[in-house]
């Protein structure tokens, strides 16, 4: 104790006060420093390295005592505002400065030791838990005289001039602010009590990055900062006085918040900055803490006593069954929640800080919707109101006709496809683009992913079933065999087609591609299985909008096919008298040239049901329709003429290659090579076409022969039973 007692390396002033608190000191540090066994183990060690470090652990203890005892002796004419003049405040603050070194000391031992002795780990536990005892007497009083300096400055500010937005109302308030009008001994004395408490939470936080080594620290170290907070929670009480008498106003309560956190955040920058700077507590920027500060405050009053009185009253619509204005009072707020945190974002970026707030836990920050990161039943019955507003609007244009027959005019596309997509189409993503939209302000991926999930996936599966229904209905009617009906499931189609485009296109976006990383994070799927940013949504299988894009292209391509089978199926019906005709193939001579009428009728009926396709249809799914079309009729062809046991002749040939080549000439409005489309009558043809001596004993070569000219299409015993049905006249 003789440190204490000579005063060694203290201030002059303090040495005077030294004898004054002496006892208490002594006292206090036999309590703090203690006979444990730790330290008796710590004595029994020789090496002057260990005794050296001995005496500055319990150094530290004498001085931590010494700077909390002294402040807090006001029953002995020793109180720092009340019961001492200015100088014995500037002492005991000295002393505390003092006394956070000598801890700073202690903890670069503490830091050594634990690296190069990790076998002591129970004498440093014991040295921690003694620093844990000092620490709670020396925080508390800090606070304590932090707080009686604030009242005597006069903090927290009048809250006046609210409806004042001008420059000169802004100057008011400066000239109202106490951390501007402070001068002199006050000033000097707020000053160094500010660096004092920067310095403590810089201390503290050096101990908890070493006794979490080796965990997730990041969450733990990055704490407010204290002095801040100080500033903040008497803001706080006086503001909710008018808090309560507008809950039936919240715009109130906002401007207010939103006065306040400007009118102030520029005296944090000018004048609170460089004592952080030199109380070297690094990663703080005072203006993004006092503006997370005060939108911490309206976060916590609007989760204490706001959305409960809201919840209410929708606990009680659901009860009555009759509407209230509870789920519009609700969807004000989110809008008032909405618009606030973009204006305070605004505030955080003039400090040009803004991109490091991106990341999700500092997002939360400065947002006050982040009570829904505590309060997920809340988001989800935010999600469900959201999502019963969007249906109400929604109503009217679905029943409105007009909405599926008037074609968009533009889109919201970067192509240049035209899916000839009806407006309704168009509806439904304005209204999903606002739910993505309102999403984007929530303050956590996860949130935004469960908001969409909720409010948003609903409306894609919505419009899906009404697509589904109004092709049901044109199917059940009339079986698709009249233009209106083809007309109505092409609009559908286009629809379906515009809107998959639009979901796609959007989840290139980062904001979606986010949502995939964290999916995928969730589910444990590695990077290299998930794909990487670069991929397509689909090839990646994570983004959001996966099954519901999975199911509109489940609609296009059975929608598709039934476009092209009903087609079909009329031109068959039209063939079965061509078909059954089995003489035409046996003529001779230049009556073969002729093409058959019945083909001709079959062909125009065709020819007019594409027509009315591709006139509705967008010109993607055009093709897969007459492809697909391409496709049925090539198999109808081939088995009802080529492999039907007919007797071609010489002349029945010819008639098949001119009929083919009238049917190429149809589908030749939609590609270059048509034959290419009917391989097998193609192939068929080409075989037919051959001469005797060109077909005799080559079959017995297999399928080599048959590539070798050409005919790829075929297998052998289609190619055989061909050949057989050839009859050639010498």
């Amino acid at each position: 104790m003789g440190w204490v007692e000579s005063g060694k390396d203290l201030p002059a002033k303090m040495v005077e006060l030294v004898p004054q608190v002496r006892p208490a000191v002594v006292a206090s540090v036999a309590t703090v420093v203690g006979e444990d066994d730790s330290y008796k183990l710590m004595i029994r060690h020789r090496s002057n390295w260990k005794r050296n470090q001995l005496r500055a652990v319990i150094e530290a203890k004498v001085v931590v005592v010494a700077a909390a005892i002294l402040p807090g002796m006001g029953c002995c004419g020793l109180g720092i505002l009340d019961h001492v003049r200015a100088a014995e405040f500037s002492i005991a603050v000295d002393m505390r400065l003092v006394a956070i070194k000598a801890l700073k000391l202690t903890e670069d031992v503490l830091a050594s030791v634990t690296k190069t002795r990790p076998q002591w780990a129970r004498l440093i536990s014991a040295v921690d838990h003694r620093v844990d005892r000092a620490l709670a007497i020396l925080r508390p009083q800090a606070i304590a005289d932090h707080r009686a300096l604030l009242t005597s400055l006069g903090w927290p500010p009048p809250l006046s001039t609210l409806n004042s937005s001008d420059s000169d109302a802004r100057k008011r308030a400066e000239m109202q602010n106490p951390l501007f009008t402070m001068q002199g001994e006050l000033k000097h004395q707020y000053c160094e009590n500010f660096i004092a408490l920067c310095s403590l939470q810089e201390f503290q936080r050096r101990r908890k990055s070493r006794q979490l080594e080796g965990h997730n620290r990041e969450v733990a170290l990055h704490q407010p900062l204290w002095a801040i907070e100080e500033l903040v929670n008497p803001i706080s009480i006086a503001s909710q006085r008018h808090f309560s008498q507008w809950v039936d106003k919240p715009e109130f309560i906002f401007a207010l918040v939103y006065k306040l956190t400007r009118d102030y955040v520029d005296s944090m920058d000018e004048l609170l900055q460089p004592l952080v700077d030199e109380a070297m507590l690094s990663g703080y920027s005072c203006r993004e803490e006092w503006i997370s500060a005060m939108v911490l405050s309206l976060s916590t009053y609007l989760a204490k006593d706001v959305f409960p009185l809201y919840v209410g009253q929708l606990e009680e619509e659901n009860v009555s069954g009759i509407r209230s204005q509870g789920r519009i009072s609700w969807l004000h707020l989110v809008d008032l929640m909405i618009a606030f945190d973009k204006r305070v974002q605004s505030l955080v970026a003039q400090s040009g800080i803004l991109p490091s707030l991106q990341e999700d836990g500092n997002l939360q920050k400065i947002s006050s919707l982040s009570v829904f990161c505590d309060r997920p039943d809340w988001l989800d019955l935010w999600a469900e109101i959201e999502l019963t507003d969007t249906f109400d609007k929604l109503k009217p244009e679905i029943e409105d006709e007009r909405s599926w027959s008037i074609k968009i005019q533009g889109g919201v596309l970067s192509g240049v496809e035209d899916y000839k997509s009806p407006a309704i189409a168009s509806a439904f993503l304005r209204r999903l683009s606002s739910v993505v939209d309102r999403s984007r302000s929530l303050p956590a991926i996860s949130l935004r992913s469960r908001f969409i999930q909720l409010a948003g996936l609903p409306l894609v599966r919505k419009f899906v079933d009404c697509l589904l229904v109004r092709c049901q209905e044109a199917e059940g009617l009339t079986a698709m065999t009249d233009d209106d009906s083809l007309i109505k499931v092409t609009k559908s189609i286009n629809a379906a087609h515009y809107f998959e485009s639009v979901l796609k296109e959007w989840c290139e976006d980062v904001f979606f591609l986010e949502m995939g990383l964290k999916h995928s994070d969730q589910l444990g799927i590695p990077v290299s299985e998930s794909g990487s940013i670069g991929w397509s949504m689909e090839e990646r299988g994570t983004g959001i909008f996966d099954e519901e894009i999975v199911k509109l292209e489940e609609f296009r391509t059975e929608w598709i096919e039934k476009l092209s089978t009903v087609v079909s199926r009329g031109f068959d019906s039209r063939c079965r008298d061509y078909i059954k005709n089995k003489k035409q193939w046996q003529e001779k001579g230049e009556e073969g040239l002729a093409v058959s009428k019945y083909f001709v009728a079959a062909l125009d009926y065709l020819q007019g049901k594409m027509s009315v396709v591709e006139k509705g249809l967008n010109g993607v799914d055009f093709v897969g329709v007459w492809r697909s079309l391409a496709t049925g009729v090539d198999r109808l062809l081939f088995s009802g003429v080529l492999i039907s046991n007919v007797k071609f002749h010489d002349g029945g040939v010819e008639r098949l290659g001119a009929n083919l080549a009238v049917l190429f000439g149809v589908f030749g409005a939609w590609c270059l090579r048509p034959e290419g489309f009917f391989p097998k009558v193609t192939d068929g043809l080409k075989l037919l076409r051959m001469t005797e001596k060109q077909l005799k004993d080559r079959l017995t070569m297999g399928d080599r022969w048959l590539k070798e000219i050409g005919i790829r299409h075929l297998s052998v015993r289609e190619a055989e039973k061909i050949v057989k049905n050839r009859v050639y006249i010498t």
